[in-house]
C-alpha cells in the first residue's frame, strides 16, 4: 500500500468548496526549517524527517530546530523569497482557477509564519487564511523566540486548525499534504490527499485517500472540482492535465 498512487477511496464526484494545502514540500519544493537552519543543515533535517514520518511528535522536535537555526528577520525573509522561487509547478494556475470556482483556498503550515505569509500572499491567499508559527525577533530583528502557543508547533495541531476553522468553511473540505501532521488531521476532512511530487513518505501515502505522484498541483484542482470540469480554457486544460496525471500515475 505504501506505493499505491492512486485513490484508495471514492473521491466524491462533486466539487469541493474548500481545499486546504500544507506548504513545506506540497506548496514549493522546499523545507523551510533546512533553509533556515542550513548551518547545522543535516541534523535540522534529521529532526525534519523523524517528525514527518511520525517517529517522534512535532513538539519534541520544534523548539530543538529552531534553536539550531535561530533565524534572523532578513533570513525568514530571504527563505520566504525561496518559498515562492522553488514553488511547485501548477500551483499558481491551480490557487487562481480554484479561486475563479469560489473555492475557499486555506494554508496550514508547521513553518515559520512570515515566510509562510510571502508564498500565500503572492498566490492571492488571505493573511486570515493561514495558520502557521510566529516568530519573535528584537530590535536588531535578530531571533528572540517562537510563538510556543501555536497549536502547529505540536502533534494534531493542524487537525485542531481545521476543527477551529470548520465553522467559517464551507464543505466538503480537502487537505493536501505530505507529512504526518498532515494525516494526523485526515479524521476532519472529507479528503486526505497525499502529495507525494516533492517528498515520498510511505506511512503517510499508505493513509491518505488519494496519493498524487507527480511533482504537479494539476492533479489536485482535478480532485476539487470532481466531475464539473471549468467552462474557461486555460482552466478546463488545467484540469484535463490533472485527471491525465492522476490517472496515469494509477496505472
Amino acid at each position: 500500500m505504501a506505493t499505491a498512487p492512486g485513490p484508495v477511496r471514492a473521491v466524491s464526484p462533486s466539487q469541493f468548496r474548500t481545499v486546504i494545502f500544507d506548504c513545506d514540500a506540497t506548496l514549493s519544493q522546499i523545507e523551510g526549517i533546512e533553509e533556515l537552519g542550513r548551518a547545522n543543515r543535516a541534523e535540522v533535517a534529521a529532526l525534519t524527517a523523524a517528525a514527518m514520518r511520525g517517529e517522534v511528535p512535532l513538539e519534541e522536535v520544534y523548539g530543538r530546530r529552531l534553536e539550531l537555526a535561530r533565524p534572523n528577520r532578513a533570513l525568514v525573509e530571504e527563505v520566504g523569497r525561496l518559498y515562492i522561487e522553488r514553488i511547485v509547478p501548477d500551483t499558481r494556475e491551480t490557487v487562481t482557477a480554484l479561486h475563479a470556482a469560489g473555492i475557499d483556498v486555506r494554508i496550514i503550515s508547521s513553518g515559520v509564519l512570515p515566510a509562510v505569509l510571502m508564498i500565500a500572499r503572492d498566490l492571492g491567499i488571505a493573511d486570515e487564511k493561514v495558520a502557521a508559527v510566529d516568530l519573535q525577533f528584537d530590535e536588531q530583528g535578530e531571533y528572540a523566540g517562537y510563538d510556543t502557543t501555536s497549536p502547529v508547533a505540536a502533534a494534531f495541531g493542524k487537525r485542531h486548525i481545521v476543527e477551529a476553522w470548520r465553522e467559517q468553511m464551507e464543505g466538503p473540505v480537502m487537505l493536501v499534504g505530505d507529512g504526518a501532521t498532515d494525516l494526523e488531521a485526515k479524521p476532519v476532512v472529507e479528503l486526505f490527499v497525499a502529495f507525494a511530487g516533492v517528498a515520498r513518505r510511505p506511512a503517510v501515502m499508505a493513509g491518505a485517500d488519494v496519493v498524487v505522484l507527480p511533482n504537479s498541483m494539476a492533479p489536485v484542482y482535478y480532485l476539487a472540482m470532481g466531475d464539473s470540469p471549468p467552462g474557461d480554457a486555460a482552466a478546463r486544460d488545467l484540469y484535463e492535465r490533472g485527471r491525465a496525471m492522476l490517472m496515469s500515475s494509477e496505472s
